[in-house]
């Protein structure tokens, strides 16, 4: 039933929003050049890699060492303003489409992450990834880590198609709402490896 959901949501969503991707299709050559999309593996159900999309909101750009500058320093104007709204995550559909994702889960989240979770919070990977989550209805990105991979768990214990369409919902007010938006999350609170890192 949830798959058929994922499918039916992401043909009608490709479908009503293809008009707003590809005006932000071309905003983001004319601001960021090529390419347009910025994809990177992820780990999804049961945790095998797979290669999310989303749209770019960075340059490339590099200090005197040849080191990529801090996210904070090549997220761009209007790439703060993609993120704000959520639209860089439009393409995340066609992941949907294809059974990487789901539309709504638990964020997939770095691969490198993988080896810090504890063997309960392992059970955000039991479910497909999602563009949306009950974690993020539930402070988005503002929460902290240990919080917010706590809710990824309450979910998949307690998932449905109503819990689902409720979380689409609230996602749809918050973004036009814009609340508890972190634009560069690196700007708020340390990666998840770098945090457990230290604590071992």
């Amino acid at each position: 039933m949830k798959r058929l959901f994922d499918i039916v949501g992401s043909i009608l969503g490709l479908l009503l929003l293809s008009p707003v991707m590809l005006v932000v299709a071309v905003c983001v050559r004319r601001s960021l050049g090529s390419p347009v999309l910025f994809s990177q593996i992820r780990p999804g159900l049961k945790g095998q890699p797979f290669k999310m999309i989303k749209f770019r909101t960075m340059r490339n750009a590099y200090d005197t060492g040849g080191e990529l500058l801090s996210d904070s320093e090549r997220v761009t104007t209007f790439g703060r303003l993609l993120r704000s709204t959520s639209l860089d995550e439009l393409p995340e559909l066609w992941n949907v489409l294809k059974g990487d994702m789901s539309l709504v889960g638990p964020r997939p989240l770095l691969m490198e992450y993988l080896e810090y979770y504890t063997d309960e919070e392992m059970l955000r990977h039991a479910v497909r990834p999602g563009i949306t989550g009950l974690a993020q209805v539930s402070g988005r990105n503002s929460t902290s880590w240990n919080d917010r991979l706590a809710i990824d768990v309450e979910y998949v214990r307690t998932r449905s198609i109503w819990l689902d369409i409720k979380i689409i919902f609230k996602t749809i007010y918050q973004v036009f709402k814009r609340e508890g938006v972190v634009v560069v999350p690196s700007e708020i609170y340390q990666k998840l490896s770098d945090e457990r890192r230290g604590s071992l």
